[in-house]
C-alpha cells in the first residue's frame, strides 16, 4: 500500500512538473508571438493567464489565435482556451458611442489606473468585452483602452446604425452646457465642449433640442452648434485653420492622457487640433511620426535650425525624443508639436504654449529643440492611410 501511494504522489509530482514546464514553454511562446504578431498594446489586445496547467488567451487578432494553434499540439499537459473578442458574453452589444463630453479611458478596469486617451461626447467605438463595471473598447483612431460603463452607450449593430443615420449637430464653441429646457438659467444636464456630437432633435432660433446616446434630452443654444452634416462636409483644412484651432488651446493645462479643452497631452494636442478641423490622425506621438511625408530637419542626427527654416511648413508636425538628452540617438519618440512658421512651434508641454527653435529668441526652447528626431507634414496627405477626413471614415458613417 505504500509503495502504491509513493507511486500515485511521483505521478502526481511528474504531472505536475511536466504541466508547469508546459505552460514555462506557453510563456515563452506567448513571448515571442505578442513580439511578432502584437508588439503594440495600443492596437492589438493580447491577454495571456497562466493557471497551473491552464492557459487562457484573448486577443483582437485572428493571428495571434492561429500562431498559438501551431503551438497546442506540441504541449499535451496543458488546457487551453483561447477567445477572438469581441466577446460573445457582450450579446451583440459590440458597438457604442461615447456618452460624456468627454470620457476618461485607462489602461486598465479600475479608476486608479493610468489614463490612456479620452473620448469626446458623440464618438463611435467598438466594445470588445466587458469587467467589471468597465468596458475595452477601440476607437476610430485604433486605440485601444478601458472605459467606465457610464462613459457609453453600448449598442447592437442596427441601434449604432440607426444614430449614426439620425440628424447630428457639433458643439462647436470652447465650453457650455445643455439644459433640462430652453433658457440659459435652466437646470443643467451637462457639460459640453468642442466637438461633442448629438443627436438633433428639433432646430430652433435661441435653443435646439438634442439627444444623448443614452437617452437624455436636452437644449443647448443654437448659436453654439453647427449641422453635423456641413461640419463634416468642410473643405480640407490648411494651415491657417489648424492653427487657428491650436491657438483656442493657448493656456490649457497639459493632462496626460488629456484630449480636450480640459486638458491635452502632446499628442492629444494635435490630435485634437487636427480633429476638430474635420481629420483622424494616430493618438499617440510615435504613431503621428508614422504618417504623412517626411521632412528633412537634421544634420549628423542634430538639430539643423537652417533646414528647419528652409524646408518646414506651417501645420507641419515636429517629434523629439527625451533620449537624446541622455546622448541616445534613435530613441523612441516621446513629445510632438505644430510647426507655425519662422522656428517658432505650438505644444503642450506644461500647458498649450508657443516656443521657438531659434536660441536668440525669447520663447526659446533648448529642452524641447536639442531632442528633435523628425518631422512629418500632415496636409498634403489626407486621404492617404490614418490622415482620414471623417466623413470618409467607416465609424463615423462613411457616406
Amino acid at each position: 500500500m505504500r509503495n502504491l501511494y509513493l507511486t500515485l504522489i511521483l505521478t502526481v509530482c511528474v504531472f505536475i512538473a511536466n504541466a508547469q514546464s508546459d505552460t514555462s514553454a506557453y510563456r515563452m511562446q506567448a513571448t515571442n508571438i505578442q513580439k511578432k504578431f502584437a508588439p503594440d498594446k495600443r492596437a492589438i489586445y493580447f491577454n495571456m493567464q497562466i493557471r497551473g496547467d491552464s492557459v487562457k488567451l484573448e486577443s483582437t487578432s485572428q493571428e495571434v489565435l492561429s500562431e498559438f494553434d501551431k503551438v497546442k499540439p506540441t504541449m499535451a499537459n496543458v488546457k487551453f482556451t483561447a477567445t477572438l473578442l469581441p466577446a460573445k458574453s457582450l450579446n451583440g452589444l459590440e458597438y457604442g458611442v461615447s456618452n460624456l463630453s468627454v470620457s476618461n479611458n485607462r489602461a486598465n478596469p479600475q479608476n486608479a489606473a493610468e489614463l490612456m486617451t479620452q473620448m469626446l461626447l458623440g464618438t463611435p467605438i467598438r466594445i470588445l468585452k466587458k469587467q467589471g463595471g468597465f468596458y475595452l473598447v477601440k476607437t476610430p483612431d485604433g486605440y485601444l483602452s478601458w472605459t467606465d460603463g457610464s462613459a457609453i452607450k453600448p449598442m447592437n449593430k442596427d441601434a449604432y446604425e440607426a444614430w449614426q443615420k439620425s440628424e447630428k449637430v457639433v458643439f462647436t464653441a470652447d465650453y457650455g452646457h445643455s439644459f433640462t429646457s430652453p433658457k440659459i438659467d435652466g437646470m443643467r444636464v451637462s457639460d459640453l465642449v468642442n466637438g461633442n456630437i448629438l443627436q438633433l432633435l428639433a432646430w430652433g432660433r435661441a435653443f435646439s433640442k438634442v439627444g444623448y446616446p443614452d437617452g437624455r434630452v436636452a437644449y443647448v443654444q443654437t448659436s453654439q452648434l453647427k449641422l453635423y452634416k456641413d461640419w463634416i462636409k468642410r473643405v480640407n483644412p490648411n494651415a491657417n485653420a489648424i492653427l487657428k484651432t491650436a491657438q483656442t488651446l493657448l493656456g490649457v493645462p497639459y493632462l496626460w492622457g488629456g484630449t480636450s479643452i480640459k486638458g491635452v497631452d502632446c499628442s492629444g494636442f494635435t490630435k485634437t487640433a487636427y480633429f476638430l478641423n474635420g481629420i483622424v490622425i494616430p493618438r499617440d506621438a510615435s504613431q503621428q511620426a508614422l504618417i504623412g511625408t517626411a521632412i528633412d530637419v537634421l544634420e549628423n542626427d542634430s538639430i539643423s535650425v537652417t533646414k528647419c527654416l528652409k524646408n518646414l511648413l506651417p501645420g507641419d508636425l515636429l517629434f523629439f525624443s527625451a533620449a537624446k538628452r541622455r546622448g541616445i540617438n534613435g530613441g523612441r519618440v516621446s513629445h510632438t508639436a505644430i510647426y507655425m512658421g519662422n522656428g517658432e512651434f505650438i505644444q503642450s508641454a506644461g500647458m498649450v504654449k508657443i516656443s521657438s527653435m531659434i536660441a536668440t529668441a525669447p520663447n526659446y526652447d533648448s529642452g524641447q529643440s536639442t531632442t528633435l528626431v523628425g518631422a512629418r507634414r500632415i496636409l498634403t496627405e489626407i486621404g492617404k492611410p490614418e490622415i482620414t477626413r471623417i466623413e470618409q471614415h467607416d465609424w463615423y458613417g462613411k457616406n
